[in-house]
């Protein structure tokens, strides 16, 4: 019988069975990440807009679990949800299906309108199944690129670390730069710009600046990390004004440098924004090295997922038609 529930305490011998597969040291420290007991129960029965943990769900035949998928509610918006994990057994590509319409029947019952994932551009079987299988659409894609031996530098720009008041403001200028054909989907709240409540609990460390002229905020940049050794540096400029990237991220490096000794920058590119190809451009002239592409995905309207019929009732002004 397959069962599909959330992970709990008790199937971490079998959950390592499942990800063992994977073949590196990782599977330790995959599975506790994947334990959230006891914070987890609190998590679970909080709704949507108060999550402040990642979900996971297996599923489950004779009591072997085949598959996980994992997801977190975007910080600020709770309703925009993220997969983050998907692993089944190998070519076993309907146990992913059936994992993927669970969490959004899931989560969409409860309120979320926008799932989103995404996928490195070599991993094509995943991009079938979410595309093909899962009724997903390819949006844009981010590139990261790899700083080979950082060296940071002083520089005269004038910022300053951003505060929850700068959300509006951030919101703005990002949303303004996003390529007009890609803002339905991945347009962003001002809450998102704020600090999480729950900070001390999520699994990343963000940092935030700003530079400014007078009350107009022309650049948005900041540094993610989840290990303390690997920093995503992200920008994002008035694509109306001339900011320099090389101060920018020397002010990124910098205050990176000033708690770590040892550190491995890597600049985000968002293809979807009106700086992108501006920002390669100077990427490129750098040296700097493209070491990821990953494309992403969103599913942004809920309806429950069941199986369609071949032949489509179309009422017009009490007319019925039917078309093949």
């Amino acid at each position: 019988m397959i069962v599909i529930r959330r992970l709990n305490c008790f199937d971490n011998p079998k959950l390592k069975k499942l990800i063992s597969y994977l073949c590196n040291d990782e599977d330790d420290k995959l599975a506790k990440n994947l334990m959230q007991e006891p914070l987890g129960i609190i998590n679970a029965m909080m709704p949507l807009s108060m999550k402040f943990r990642s979900e996971s769900f297996i599923l489950t035949e004779d009591k072997d679990i085949l598959g996980l998928i994992t997801a977190v509610c975007t910080p600020g918006n709770p309703y925009k949800i993220n997969i983050t994990r998907l692993i089944f057994k190998e070519n076993r590509y309907e146990i992913g299906k059936q994992l993927v319409e669970f969490l959004i029947q899931k989560l969409g019952g409860k309120g979320a309108n926008t799932f989103s994932v995404v996928i490195d551009e070599c991993h094509n079987e995943l991009f079938d199944l979410f595309v093909n299988g899962c009724g997903f659409r390819q949006c844009s894609s981010e590139t990261l690129w790899k700083i080979e031996h950082p060296i940071p530098q002083k520089t005269d720009l004038r910022w300053r670390y951003a505060q929850s008041s700068d959300a509006d403001k951030i919101a703005q200028l990002y949303n303004g730069e996003v390529i007009n054909i890609y803002q339905p989907s991945l347009i962003r709240h001002p809450k998102e710009f704020k600090s999480a409540f729950f900070q001390g609990f999520t699994k990343y460390y963000k940092t935030r600046y700003i530079c400014e002229e007078t009350d107009k905020i022309l650049g948005y940049f900041s540094v993610t990390t989840e290990d303390n050794l690997n920093y995503i540096l992200d920008i994002t400029t008035n694509s109306g004004y001339e900011l320099e990237y090389d101060k920018i991220i020397n002010v990124m490096l910098c205050d990176i440098a000033r708690k770590k000794h040892a550190f491995y920058p890597l600049i985000k590119q968002k293809k979807y924004t009106k700086n992108s190809q501006k920002l390669e451009d100077y990427l490129k002239s750098k040296g700097y090295t493209p070491i990821q592409t990953k494309h992403i995905l969103v599913k942004d309207f809920y309806r429950p997922v069941k199986e369609e019929s071949k032949n489509w009732n179309v009422f017009v002004l009490g007319e019925s038609q039917i078309s093949g």
